[in-house]
């Protein structure tokens, strides 16, 4: 992938090393206190090593323009969200036994 933005750190960072393109970038904003202290201390140690590049993304509030600017992204096709399955809103127990799985290799959708 070019860009991984990692939400909940289901998995350990060098995990998501590997699933990166030579130039890819790794992004992490959620998750367990240990993914937050690994991603903090090993990010910038193999981001020195190479040209993949893995970083923290601290909480700030939403800017009107910076929500502007990631729907234009969405808009023109420059980020695309890798959808892993889909289900329907009373298929939701199995959505949840499938991600707690860790078998997810995208988002899953609810459809309601």
């Amino acid at each position: 992938y070019d860009l991984i933005l990692d939400v909940v750190a289901y998995r350990s960072i060098f995990e998501y090393k590997r699933a990166l393109s030579p130039k890819g970038i790794y992004v992490f904003v959620g998750g367990s206190t240990a993914a937050i202290f690994q991603a903090l201390f090993l990010g910038p140690l193999i981001s020195m090593t190479g040209s993949k590049k893995m970083g923290i993304v601290m909480w700030k509030p939403n800017k009107k323009e910076d929500l502007v600017f990631l729907k234009e992204l969405f808009e023109a096709g420059k980020v695309v969200p890798v959808i892993d399955r889909h289900y329907m809103l009373s298929e939701v127990p199995e959505a949840f036994r499938y991600l707690e799985e860790g078998h997810a290799r995208g988002k899953v959708v609810i459809t309601m």
